[in-house]
Protein backbone atom coordinates (compact mmCIF):
# COMPACT_ATOMS: atom_id res chain seq x y z
CA UNK A 1 0.00 0.00 0.00
CA UNK A 2 1.50 3.67 -1.14
CA UNK A 3 -0.27 6.73 -1.00
CA UNK A 4 -0.34 9.39 -3.47
CA UNK A 5 2.19 11.00 -2.55
CA UNK A 6 5.05 8.74 -3.26
CA UNK A 7 3.38 6.53 -5.27
CA UNK A 8 5.49 9.40 -7.45
CA UNK A 9 8.47 8.37 -5.92
CA UNK A 10 8.17 4.88 -7.81
CA UNK A 11 10.19 3.84 -10.44
CA UNK A 12 9.27 4.25 -14.09
CA UNK A 13 8.87 1.42 -16.00
CA UNK A 14 11.35 2.08 -19.40
CA UNK A 15 8.71 1.47 -22.21
CA UNK A 16 6.95 4.21 -24.30
CA UNK A 17 4.20 6.64 -23.29
CA UNK A 18 1.48 6.81 -25.84
CA UNK A 19 1.66 10.22 -27.61
CA UNK A 20 -1.14 12.00 -25.93
CA UNK A 21 -0.77 15.60 -24.25
CA UNK A 22 0.72 15.48 -21.03
CA UNK A 23 2.82 12.73 -21.81
CA UNK A 24 6.36 12.00 -20.51
CA UNK A 25 7.86 11.37 -23.79
CA UNK A 26 6.73 14.53 -25.79
CA UNK A 27 9.26 17.39 -26.68
CA UNK A 28 7.20 19.81 -26.22
CA UNK A 29 6.82 19.69 -22.25
CA UNK A 30 10.81 19.72 -21.64
CA UNK A 31 11.09 15.36 -22.28
CA UNK A 32 13.13 13.31 -24.30
CA UNK A 33 14.06 14.27 -27.49
CA UNK A 34 13.66 12.20 -30.49
CA UNK A 35 15.58 9.09 -30.67
CA UNK A 36 16.93 9.32 -27.20
CA UNK A 37 17.28 6.03 -25.72
CA UNK A 38 15.38 6.30 -22.14
CA UNK A 39 17.55 2.85 -20.68
CA UNK A 40 20.57 4.95 -21.30
CA UNK A 41 19.79 8.10 -20.17
CA UNK A 42 18.03 7.35 -16.65
CA UNK A 43 20.82 6.37 -14.59
CA UNK A 44 19.60 8.83 -11.79
CA UNK A 45 16.67 6.63 -11.55
CA UNK A 46 18.00 3.11 -11.81
CA UNK A 47 18.31 1.04 -9.27
CA UNK A 48 22.18 0.05 -8.17
CA UNK A 49 22.20 -2.55 -5.70
CA UNK A 50 25.67 -2.10 -5.08
CA UNK A 51 25.80 1.30 -3.63
CA UNK A 52 22.27 1.41 -2.04
CA UNK A 53 21.18 -1.03 0.99
CA UNK A 54 18.12 -2.30 2.32
CA UNK A 55 16.39 -0.74 4.95
CA UNK A 56 14.73 -2.98 7.64
CA UNK A 57 10.86 -2.96 7.99
CA UNK A 58 10.19 -0.81 11.41
CA UNK A 59 7.86 -2.99 12.63
CA UNK A 60 9.42 -6.76 11.67
CA UNK A 61 12.75 -6.09 11.29
CA UNK A 62 12.61 -8.14 8.25
CA UNK A 63 14.72 -6.47 4.72
CA UNK A 64 12.61 -4.40 2.90
CA UNK A 65 13.17 -4.79 -1.04
CA UNK A 66 11.62 -1.66 -1.90
CA UNK A 67 14.13 1.74 -2.44
CA UNK A 68 12.68 4.36 0.06
CA UNK A 69 10.10 2.42 2.00
CA UNK A 70 10.27 1.83 5.80
CA UNK A 71 7.62 -0.59 5.90
CA UNK A 72 7.52 -4.55 4.44
CA UNK A 73 4.12 -4.73 2.60
CA UNK A 74 3.12 -6.95 4.73
CA UNK A 75 3.33 -4.74 7.89
CA UNK A 76 2.01 -1.97 5.68
CA UNK A 77 -1.30 -3.75 4.65
CA UNK A 78 -2.18 -5.30 8.24
CA UNK A 79 -1.97 -1.81 9.71
CA UNK A 80 -3.35 0.13 7.13
CA UNK A 81 -0.86 2.14 6.36
CA UNK A 82 1.85 3.43 3.44
CA UNK A 83 4.73 1.33 2.99
CA UNK A 84 7.04 4.45 2.12
CA UNK A 85 5.95 7.04 4.66
CA UNK A 86 3.64 5.33 7.41
CA UNK A 87 0.53 7.39 6.47
CA UNK A 88 -2.31 5.75 8.00
CA UNK A 89 -4.83 4.98 4.89
CA UNK A 90 -7.29 3.75 5.84
CA UNK A 91 -9.31 2.28 9.55
CA UNK A 92 -8.55 -1.67 10.19
CA UNK A 93 -10.45 -1.14 13.23
CA UNK A 94 -13.19 -3.79 12.21
CA UNK A 95 -11.24 -5.60 9.77
CA UNK A 96 -9.40 -8.80 10.43
CA UNK A 97 -6.54 -8.34 8.41
CA UNK A 98 -4.31 -11.18 7.77
CA UNK A 99 -1.66 -11.62 5.38
CA UNK A 100 -2.64 -15.24 3.81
Amino acid sequence: MVCDKCEKKLGKVITPDPWKNGARNTTESGGRKVNENKALTATKNRFNPYTSRFETCRICRQKVHQVGSHYCQSCAYKKGICAMCGKKLLSTKNYRQSSA
